[in-house]
């Protein structure tokens, strides 16, 4: 996979919240309450809810701050920018 088409791939998962959909999110959040409830102490027993990430009312970011975004990852990747398009 390509420095940009990674990018264009964190963009999206920027935009729309992680690949895999609400789902895996439900999954996850399921299996996290059971292993956290089997090593708590007495109290309060833990939902999945107490796990499911928030995605809605997160500010969508501006095309700008998208692309400073992935120009970070590429960066942090040790790509380079080309100016050859």
């Amino acid at each position: 996979m390509s420095s940009r088409e990674l990018s264009e791939w964190q963009a999206v998962e920027q935009l729309t919240g992680p690949l895999g959909g609400h789902r895996g999110d439900v999954q996850m959040a399921i299996l996290a309450a059971v292993i956290a409830n089997s090593q708590r102490a007495k109290g309060r027993m833990l939902t999945p809810a107490d796990f499911l990430p928030s995605w809605e009312g997160k500010r969508k970011l501006t095309p700008e701050e998208l692309f400073a975004k992935a120009m970070q990852a590429n960066a942090a990747l040790g790509g380079s920018l080309r100016t050859d398009n």
